[in-house]
């Protein structure tokens, strides 16, 4: 007891971990930052009063990493329009290997543990996989002690907050700074000026050598808000820096004085637009211009910032390249070939050839994007008034580089056509892609497939050219979050059985296989499956009034809405089994609950109508005598990563069914299968990979290949052939059509029915009856209780490959070579 009670004295109140310690630090932090005693504190209070508890623990290592870095360790900086990272207190828990401990504390006070992880809300920083892929491998970076920086924008107000009425999405501002941020610190000092407009002209220096300048029409200061990424079980915790926009004179006494009070604010109103929200409408001119300058201001801060940094230890910027290692997260930064020149040459007076020596070196591209239309480019007006000193080199750049593609396919001005960073057909515009890939050093693609499909379709003249450029690297997802934090029960259930390293090391799952037709472990893997579906049964009812049965089959579909991703094609086969129990209602049919997820873009109708008919195929299905409970429909709320922790560990079936060739790679699909999901899905993106890693006979595979799409289109592909061809698919489409899941209004879903039977770009209606096939065979297979969960272990045991931790080391070898620390 002695020792015990000696020990406790040794720690240190801010970064001791036993629970006496934190309780204590708990109740300082309550009273010293919150201000508050506790028979006065709120939730929120308490809540906040322990995320400074937790935050100081990572502060400590925070430091501790910054003074290991040496002057000749290299640093990745990762630069992302988003970064979806998630609620903070519960992962930083899981990392820092504190939360039974933190668990204990709080409940000293007579608090609810559970009640403290829910009140944290959703950091609305990131949208889609690409915010979420950003933050995972922010995590994985810090678990394997690898020194990096993550870039990105501090965005006052997320995307939105999705809502259901009468069916349709409704979007709601999302103020997730509200009640406070207790995980960032706002950094004033380290702040940088970012121009916009204006002009250049053309001066002497010094020496008399003639050089350009940039004199801006506006300029405002992009201002560093720091939040630490901790490590799993180590003592690495990295940086995730965003950027604010503030005006360089937030008042103006002198308009003030004449009585011009709007006009004494307005420089500070204007210059904060700029990172207000996370993607802006970009459809009209006035959006547009938002979206390009929110990029140009964290680009150009990030990049003045390693600089900085990099100054502060070396003499000049002649090796910036060997010590920073910039990646550039989809095209959004890519405008940072043309900001590092401008810096080097304009600012830093570097000679134009070894500045372009030294970009290129620096800097490497991940497309994320198989469509045309993603492929970001700015029409040429917009980018002269805006960035006019970046034109004038990214003309130069494009000069330069197009001389090279003469020479090396002479007689060829196709191939220069579409190689130029400038398009000139039905108008002007700067190609941000093309930009991308000729001042980037390497260019991978996210999964086998799309790296393949990468050279063959979008990118091919440049993988023509510089094909030694070109690599794939697949994506991964962090085992921490969205097994070891999302699925306690199976990370306890996994842990006895082989241990818990498996938690960094995930291939170690593959131990798991020995338990696979072990019954025991059955009964076991069951029960945990049975409890997570019961959690997300309990949350559904709260949230939308429905009442599913956790025994039924639990088929889910959560993602961004698009028509490429097929969530009507889904919606067709709900339809299809309901017309089988109206024709036959004593037919005995696997109980199914179908639970859809994601947001539309909010000018995107048909997306938009997609989820209205979700909605109203569940309004009907849901309320008929005839059905008695087999089918349910679910349309979940505001999906986000906080609800996908209670989703993806309660999911029997994951519906991955995009357009073979239109997906990247998807995370999605590692998460369900890495919780036990078995998958049904087409030969895209990374289902390619899971199936070849799981087995064939433990994926359900439906729908065309990639090359089989582009055949039928190329010969002439009419949807109403398939229409005219299956009395099931007629049959749906039809009762859509009648009015019958709409009050009797037959126009309702008419442009979507029409959509499909007119062009059906995605060939929903050719994938309809291999998919249907596959469903009747997963009803089989679901009541064959052995074969299913057997089947779902080994999806479990086989997703070593898919971890974060994987593709971060791919990246450190091949594309930025630098070593832990």
């Amino acid at each position: 007891m002695e020792k015990q009670q000696k020990s406790q004295q040794k720690e240190d109140i801010r970064t001791g971990l036993s629970p006496e310690i934190l309780s204590q630090a708990l109740l300082d932090n309550l009273y010293y930052i919150q201000g508050r005693p506790p028979e006065l504190a709120t939730k929120n209070d308490w809540y906040m009063a322990l995320a400074y508890t937790v935050r100081d623990r990572l502060l400590h290592n925070w430091v501790g990493t910054l003074r290991t870095i040496n002057d000749d360790t290299r640093v990745v900086a990762y630069l992302s329009a988003e970064f979806l990272i998630g609620p903070q207190l519960g992962n930083n828990l899981i990392n820092l290997g504190i939360w039974e401990q933190v668990k204990e504390a709080v409940s000293y006070h007579g608090l609810n543990f559970e009640e403290l992880l829910d009140q944290e809300g959703e950091p609305g920083l990131g949208n889609g996989g690409l915010g979420r892929l950003a933050a995972c491998y922010l995590d994985s970076l810090a678990t394997l002690e690898v020194p990096a920086i993550g870039y990105g924008i501090r965005y006052e107000f997320g995307i939105f907050d999705q809502e259901i009425r009468d069916g349709w999405q409704v979007e709601i501002t999302d103020k997730w700074l509200e009640l406070g941020n207790p995980w960032e610190i706002c950094r004033p000092e380290i702040a940088y000026r970012v121009g916009w407009k204006g002009y250049t002209e053309a001066y002497r220096d010094a020496d008399g050598d003639l050089r350009r300048r940039w004199v801006p029409g506006a300029v405002v200061r992009g201002e560093a808000y720091d939040y630490p990424i901790q490590g799993y079980r180590g003592k690495t915790a990295n940086l995730l820096r965003l950027w604010k926009a503030e005006a360089v004179e937030e008042f103006d006494f002198q308009d003030f004085n004449v009585g011009d009070y709007y006009g004494a604010v307005h420089e500070k109103m204007v210059s904060e637009t700029v990172t207000k929200v996370l993607y802006p409408n970009d459809e009209p001119q006035v959006g547009k211009r938002l979206r390009l300058a929110q990029q140009h201001l964290f680009v150009s801060c990030s990049l003045q910032d390693l600089i900085r940094i990099h100054l502060m230890r070396h003499k000049n910027l002649d090796n910036f390249h060997e010590r920073v290692a910039v990646q550039l997260n989809d095209t959004h930064p890519s405008i940072a070939v043309a900001e590092l020149m401008r810096l080097l040459v304009d600012e830093h007076f570097l000679p134009w050839e070894q500045a372009w020596e030294i970009t290129r070196k620096t800097l490497a591209y991940t497309n994320h994007t198989l469509l045309p239309e993603a492929l970001e480019k700015w029409p040429l007006p917009l980018f002269a008034e805006l960035l006019p000193r970046h034109l004038e080199i990214i003309f130069e750049i494009n000069r330069r580089f197009l001389d090279e593609v003469r020479l090396r396919y002479p007689l060829d001005e196709d191939r220069v056509r579409r190689l130029s960073l400038i398009e000139e057909t039905g108008g002007k515009f700067v190609r941000m892609a093309n930009l991308a890939c000729v001042g980037c050093h390497a260019i991978n693609g996210v999964a086998a497939l799309h790296t393949d499909l990468l050279k063959s379709t979008v990118l091919q003249d440049f993988y023509e050219m510089w094909p030694e450029k070109f690599l794939n690297i697949t994506n991964g997802v962090t085992p921490r979050r969205f097994l070891a934090l999302s699925n306690l029960l199976l990370s306890k259930l996994i842990s006895q059985k082989i241990g818990d390293t498996w938690v960094k090391n995930l291939e170690e799952l593959k131990r798991l296989e020995e338990f696979a037709e072990n019954l025991k472990f059955h009964r076991e893997w069951r029960r945990v499956k049975l409890e997570n579906k019961t959690r997300l049964a309990d949350v559904i009812r709260k949230r939308t009034g429905v009442a599913v049965n956790p025994a039924s089959l639990f088929d889910i579909q959560v993602k961004r809405i698009h028509e490429y991703k097929r969530q009507h094609l889904n919606v067709l086969h709900i339809i299809t089994l309901y017309n089988r129990l109206k024709r036959r209602p004593e037919q005995d049919i696997t109980p199914r609950t179908f639970i859809f997820g994601g947001k539309a873009a909010p000018g995107y109708y048909m997306a938009k109508l997609i989820i209205k008919l979700i909605n109203s195929v569940a309004e009907v299905v849901n309320n008929d005598p005839d059905v008695r409970d087999r089918l349910k429909v679910v349309f979940f709320p505001d999906f986000n990563v906080k609800s996908g922790q209670l989703v993806y560990p309660a999911a029997d079936l994951s519906e991955q069914i995009s357009t073979a060739g239109k997906e990247a790679s998807g995370t999605g699909n590692m998460k369900f299968a890495m919780n036990g999901a078995l998958t049904i899905g087409t030969l895209d993106g990374a289902n390619v990979e899971i199936r070849e890693q799981v087995g064939p006979e433990n994926f359900f595979l439906f729908g065309l290949t990639a090359e089989e799409v582009q055949s039928l289109k190329a010969r002439g592909y009419d949807p109403y052939h398939y229409y005219r061809d299956y009395p099931d698919l007629k049959e749906a489409l039809d009762l859509i059509s009648s009015g019958f899941f709409a009050h009797g209004d037959r126009n309702l879903f008419q442009p979507l029915v029409h959509s499909l039977l007119c062009c059906d770009e995605y060939l929903v209606l050719a994938d309809y009856r291999s998919y249907v096939e596959r469903q009747n065979e997963i009803d089989q297979i679901f009541r064959d209780e052995k074969r299913w969960t057997r089947m779902s272990i080994l999806n479990t045991a086989r997703m070593g490959k898919f971890s974060s931790d994987r593709a971060i080391r791919e990246y450190c070898d091949k594309v930025w070579k630098v070593r832990a620390l």
